[in-house]
């Protein structure tokens, strides 16, 4: 077995996540890989939630589908998992009523699963406690069945705890009591390979690396309206703010998000916002003053399923063809999507120079799998990405700007940028179609010079962006296209499927706008069983290639549920596809 999988199941208020928090941790200093990732309800309290824990000696960059160990908080979380917890896996559980669910001994025989009944509401509230320790007794007592040390448990749950002293003591008796229960009968010992040797990287969701990473590009204002799964960003950048200094205002809406960000940039300090679907649908008219002012823009769209409120708390990569064609009228921008933590933290850099030194709107594509999922990533590693904005700065230049510099009709679209106040040559930036100066006009010729110069852009910045990135052997058995958190699934499937002797590669996007039609060209030519990738119903990437290029996919896996790919996911597909 490559990989260990731990959910813990139950109702949204339960302590879920803290329980997950703590068991990442000790993981992770085990000298475990691990991947974790949330589902649940879009409720504030209540309905059915879990958690999943993926842990190894191996990198693990996407969620297994079934889980081999389970705690199951309530009754639901039982029912729910003594059907798909893996074959020979173990549920420990509290709940007291369990004999009454009608089949579950015979689903559990049946399945060679373990179930470990505990009575860990009376154990809590017989040391002290109330409803939410029933998660520490049940750790406590999936401790000893792991076969692992109590302390390094303890030791967390202190760390975890340590502001709540009154409740801390009563914590680690609840762990103590699970650890140490008796009348179990007997125990499975679910063995555990341990790690030699403890991994550089650190835990973190992509969130995370979007605010370390807008750290280190030098951005000094953050706007947003909380949405999920784009809020998180909010609350990094803010937890940072008093040691960086950075500027976080929770706007009122959207549209001032935006709005706040597209003035910030004009005036030179670096700022973005963050937002979903719904919130990106308010910001387009932003996008699109942007476009005409040729004004760097940077917004994070964290996809979700839509439409509508749709799925809030799910995740999607759905929103792809409006990422392109947001907004009104024709402009150029960059369309970037990250696939994982390391990505956010080197994507959310580049957006930013690409957006200055082309002087357009640049989005960044997430998703709940790339935003809210944690990985194990190793910074260290991170490209060494220069700060580069494009500005005029030399005082000689400065001087001799004249007006008509800013918006300057161009073979490359790129005309020159200076900050308001750093030279004594003024321009006028308005939504309003304008002349080279900046002054508005309504004159045909005058108005198709300048969108034109404006649409030349794209392929100033075509040329300039890299191609899409080969993983695994040149050429394969079956080979895969796609973009964002797919890849991860992909690249955990190669390795599964290198055993089997099947060759595997992927051909993955990371800048889709404006997009390298050569480098997917030369992959299908040598790889004639390419399938594409992606978490939305259309096929939105595979419709632009296949419009854009004339080639078909042989084959199109998609998921459209709210579910990230999970590693099942891929091999099954290629299994029917090679008949193995």
């Amino acid at each position: 077995m490559d990989r260990t999988v731990l959910k813990i199941a139950g109702e949204s208020g339960m302590g879920l996540l803290s329980v997950g928090k703590v068991v990442a941790k000790i993981l992770k200093d085990m000298g475990f890989y691990v991947h974790t990732d949330r589902e649940f309800p879009s409720l504030i309290k209540g309905g059915y939630s879990n958690m999943q824990i993926d842990f190894g000696l191996k990198p693990i960059r996407s969620l297994s589908l079934h889980a081999n160990l389970v705690i199951a908080l309530d009754r639901e979380g039982l029912v729910q998992y003594v059907d798909t917890v893996a074959e020979g896996g173990v549920i420990v559980h509290g709940y007291e009523r369990h004999e009454k669910i009608a089949g579950l001994q015979e689903k559990a025989k049946q399945r060679k699963v373990t179930l470990l009944y505990l009575p860990a509401h009376s154990i809590a509230h017989s040391l002290g406690g109330g409803d939410l320790m029933v998660n520490m007794v049940l750790l406590g007592l999936l401790w000893r069945v792991m076969g692992f040390p109590l302390k390094p448990l303890e030791d967390a749950v202190r760390e975890q705890f340590a502001k709540k002293p009154a409740l801390l003591e009563i914590d680690l008796k609840c762990v103590r009591a699970g650890n140490e229960a008796k009348g179990l009968g007997k125990i499975p010992e679910y063995k555990i390979q341990l790690p030699k040797s403890k991994p550089k990287e650190i835990l973190i969701d992509g969130n995370m690396g979007i605010a370390l990473g807008a750290i280190k590009a030098g951005v000094r204002a953050y706007y947003a309206y909380p949405m999920s799964p784009a809020s998180s960003i909010l609350t990094h950048l803010a937890n940072f703010s008093h040691d960086t200094g950075m500027l976080i205002k929770q706007a009122e809406d959207e549209i001032t998000a935006a709005q706040m960000a597209l003035g910030s940039m004009f005036m030179g300090t670096r700022s973005f916002t963050a937002t979903s679907g719904g919130g990106f649908d308010l910001m387009t008219e932003t996008v699109s003053v942007a476009g005409i002012m040729e004004n760097p823009l940077v917004i994070v769209l964290a996809q979700r399923p839509g439409p509508g409120t749709g799925l809030p708390t799910w995740t999607a990569q759905g929103d792809l063809k409006m990422a392109i064609h947001s907004s009104h009228g024709e402009f150029t921008k960059i369309v970037l999507a990250a696939s994982d933590p390391l990505s956010a933290y080197e994507l959310i850099q580049h957006a930013f120079n690409l957006a200055e030194q082309f002087q357009t709107p640049v989005i960044l594509l997430t998703e709940k799998a790339v935003g809210e999922a944690q990985m194990m990533v190793d910074l260290d590693k991170a490209k060494k990405i220069p700060i580069e904005r494009g500005l005029v700065t030399s005082k000689k230049e400065l001087a001799a700007l004249k007006s008509s510099d800013r918006f300057k009709i161009t073979e490359n679209g790129i005309s020159k940028r200076w900050l308001p106040g750093s030279s004594a040559t003024g321009y006028y930036g308005n939504g309003d179609e304008h002349r080279e100066d900046g002054t508005l006009t309504e004159e045909g010729p005058e108005i198709a010079a300048i969108m034109a110069k404006r649409w030349r852009k794209l392929k100033t910045i075509q040329k300039a962006l890299p191609d899409p990135v080969v993983y695994g052997p040149k050429k394969a058995d079956i080979s895969f296209v796609g973009w964002g958190s797919s890849k991860n699934a992909v690249l955990d499937a190669m390795e599964v499927l290198a055993d089997r002797k099947v060759k595997v590669n992927y051909l993955h996007y990371e800048v889709l706008w404006p997009l390298r039609d050569e480098a997917f060209k030369k992959f299908a030519k040598e790889n004639p069983n390419f399938h594409i990738i992606e978490g939305n119903l259309q096929g939105q990437l595979a419709d632009i290639l296949e419009g854009r290029t004339g080639l078909k996919f042989k084959g199109r896996l998609l998921k459209f549920d709210g579910r990230p790919f999970f590693r099942r996911d891929v091999t099954d597909y290629i299994g029917k596809i090679l008949n193995f």
